[in-house]
């Protein structure tokens, strides 16, 4: 477990001095200049479609970017998958005369498909970048495992979610509802831990010594007006220009498809204007992902107080437990577990004596014994085991063998029962 003494969590005052030194220069300067041009000619191409008593296109398919940086990389991701599905072969239009257009079609799928796999690598490492910050500073006992254990099941059933909806033939724009869902989920379960609510609950309960600063700093760190706003106002207005026009190429191709047998079209106009835009969004968005990588890498999440401008202290409650063990005698702590699968789990070690016996008994209702743990000589020990029954569960430190020499113990043990989460609700939220 890394010391957290003296330190506190960012802040946003600390991060706008930190951002100052990270400048972003974009890659390309025709971002918002080809977005406008791919609007002028949609919109051109809707007004002849408007004739034909075509509902509008444009309008059900535009928004505005959200405020969040991490929406916007997940809306980015649902544009290039739209994107991609419309210039697979089986969907594009066959256009006559002109030889080039499968070959450049072709090239846009690849550079699309190389782009939307480091968006998703990116928002992976940026996730396990928090979860290993959080972990290092988590006592490295059974508290960590569970916590571990509890993101696996939860990515888990996760993916499950997203397979069912796939399955069962649901609109890529679906999925992205599900997957904004399911960040929003890991946000809340990031807040709980900190704030000892929801599904964390029970676990948080058993997390005495852990240091105060990391639960404020994963209840915090995503709060709307809290640290990362400043990352979301100082960079936010880039990947904007980019998430604007990842939905005008995907608009002007839909509308272009509708098109594509109008003679009054230019197409080689029109594939020009598609391939340079593209480009430009491919480039400028691997560009804006390095950037914001380093600029991630290098980010403080805890910092000193003399930092973050702040006297106060940092509170570590710790709730070992100590005793002494005289010269023959044993020291037993019993724990009752009232539903099977709960974890029981210990840690001590002698703060004087060279060794102690140590043993783990399970008591059933008629009082039977079964060992869980096999008596053996310890300085120190952790360890922990799901029970397999209810019932008690009797630890037992052992001095007897010892004529002379007293031991002194510190030791904390735990009882935790299953962490069950509540199951998703069947409403799927939209975009916040």
């Amino acid at each position: 477990m890394a010391s957290t003494a003296g330190l506190v969590p960012i802040t946003r005052a600390y991060l706008a001095k930190f951002y100052d030194k990270y400048p972003y220069t974009p890659a390309c300067e025709d971002i918002s200049s080809l977005t406008t041009s791919l609007r002028d000619h949609y919109r051109r191409m809707e007004a002849q479609l408007l004739v034909n008593s075509e509902k509008g296109v444009a309008a059900s398919l535009e928004f505005v970017p959200p405020h969040k940086i991490d929406e916007n990389f997940w809306k980015n991701r649902e544009q290039i998958e739209e994107i991609l599905d419309l210039v697979k072969e089986s969907n594009r239009p066959v256009f006559q005369n002109m030889q080039t257009c499968p070959t450049i079609f072709n090239e846009i799928d690849a550079a699309l498909r190389s782009l939307l796999k480091e968006i998703e690598e990116y928002q992976v490492r940026s996730s396990e970048k928090v979860f290993s910050m959080v972990m290092t500073y988590m006592p490295q006992d059974f508290r960590g495992t569970l916590i571990r254990q509890q993101r696996e099941r939860s990515e888990k059933r996760r993916q499950q979610e997203v397979d069912t909806l796939i399955n069962n033939g649901g609109s890529i724009h679906e999925k992205f509802i599900l997957l904004w869902h399911q960040q929003m989920d890991r946000r809340r379960q990031l807040a709980q831990l900190g704030s000892a609510t929801g599904v964390y609950k029970t676990i948080v309960k058993y997390l005495v010594g852990v240091p105060q600063v990391l639960l404020d700093f994963v209840r915090q760190i995503n709060d709307h007006n809290g640290p990362m706003e400043e990352q979301r106002e100082r960079y936010g207005p880039f990947l904007h220009r980019l998430t604007s026009l990842s939905i005008s190429i995907r608009i002007f191709l839909v509308l272009w498809w509708k098109l594509s047998d109008n003679s009054s079209l230019c197409t080689d106009e029109l594939l020009g204007l598609i391939e340079r835009a593209v480009k430009s969004y491919v480039t400028e968005s691997r560009h804006f992902l390095t950037f914001l990588g380093d600029v991630f890498e290098n980010s403080p999440f805890l910092i000193s107080a003399e930092e973050a401008g702040t006297a106060e202290g940092i509170e570590l409650v710790e709730d070992y437990k100590e005793t002494v063990i005289a010269t023959g005698k044993t020291h037993e702590v019993t724990v009752t577990v009232d539903c099977a699968g709960s974890l029981v789990a210990w840690d001590f070690s002698l703060t004087s004596g060279k060794d102690v016996g140590f043993m783990v008994e399970y008591i059933d209702g008629g009082g039977a014994k079964m060992a869980m743990l096999p008596y053996q000589r310890y300085e120190s020990n952790q360890g922990n085991f799901y029970s397999p029954s209810v019932g008690s569960y009797k630890l037992t430190w052992d001095n007897s063998y010892s004529t002379f020499m007293r031991k002194s113990l510190r030791y904390k043990v735990d009882a935790i029962p299953p962490v069950i989460e509540a199951p998703p609700s069947e409403a799927v939220a939209g975009d916040g």
